[in-house]
């Protein structure tokens, strides 16, 4: 399944057959060019979904050829969640680090991103004032469904829910002034999310996942999720081996190479830029630039 947060564009295009709410946001499953609408159901959110466990998949399946439908065009698609927290992973693919001039490190490197800086497809990304060097990063989200600490890798596929696609946009005379890199990380806006979380059972390897990322049509990021130098099962070995990871925490495992700081000369996001992440089996997720005004 797809599962996607959305609310209604236009009063006037209400279809009198769906019962969500046009101006509060509402869990459906998207399906081609529908959303099923599950309103109906006791669980107000994704995460909620999530947290439900098996019984709450279960019974959104079960709800899935009698719920009603919108169609997407009819929507706005919204983050399909707001993460408890966001762990997110630098330098994981090595022709990145040796772009960004650091060193594969033992371990994986690990920083957060506060999940207010979560924005869906379609929201603008707000460049602000205070950098004058923002930059993207096209990566590959995993969705915890289930809560754990001290998790072993080879339990791994236990504790994922789904994936999703994350664009992990960094501000790099913020984030580079320290070794601390979370706010750099974290500007309001900085981390799109989405366009749903799609199911762990729709995606056979998650480690053989074309992904890629283009600037108003200009290709500059173009790997295979089979580049990971940490793959999953030892991220949420080690993430788990100091917090218990929670329902809904996303783990966005790193870029790869082509980020704008890694150019000669370099790139930097400009205002009035499109920027579309595709992964396979995922999607694609857009977002347009702005200037903080």
């Amino acid at each position: 399944m797809k599962f996607v947060t959305f609310s209604g564009k236009d009063s006037s295009t209400q279809n009198p057959s769906v019962a969500f709410s046009r101006d509060v946001p509402t869990p459906g499953v998207l399906i081609d060019s529908e959303i099923v609408d599950l309103t109906g159901l006791a669980y107000p959110s994704v995460l909620a979904i999530l947290e439900g466990g098996n019984l709450a998949l279960a019974e959104v399946r079960a709800k899935l050829d009698k719920a009603p439908r919108v169609a997407l065009s009819e929507v706005t698609l919204h983050a399909p969640l707001r993460p408890p927290r966001i762990f997110a992973v630098g330098l994981n693919y090595a022709s990145h680090a040796a772009e960004s001039k650091m060193a594969v490190q033992k371990v994986p490197t690990v920083f957060m991103k506060l999940s207010s800086s979560v924005v869906g497809p379609d929201a603008p990304v707000i460049l602000p004032k205070v950098s004058s060097q923002p930059d993207y990063e096209a990566e590959l989200g995993v969705v915890i469904g289930k809560a754990g600490y001290q998790i072993a890798a080879s339990n791994w596929q236990q504790y994922v829910a789904g994936y999703t696609i994350v664009n992990d946009v960094s501000a790099r005379d913020i984030q580079l002034a320290t070794s601390q890199w979370t706010l750099g990380k974290s500007f309001p806006s900085f981390s799109p999310l989405g366009p749903a979380v799609v199911t762990a059972d729709e995606v056979a390897d998650p480690h053989a996942l074309d992904i890629s990322l283009t600037i108003d049509g200009e290709t500059l990021q173009s790997a295979n999720t089979r580049d990971l130098i940490f793959k999953i099962p030892a991220l949420i070995e080690y993430i788990s081996s100091t917090t218990p990871l929670e329902v809904g925490d996303v783990i966005s495992t790193g870029t790869p190479e082509g980020v704008g700081l890694g150019r000669t000369p370099q790139r930097w996001l400009k205002p009035g830029e499109e920027m579309v992440i595709t992964i396979e089996k995922l999607g694609s997720l857009r977002n347009r630039t702005v200037a903080e005004e």
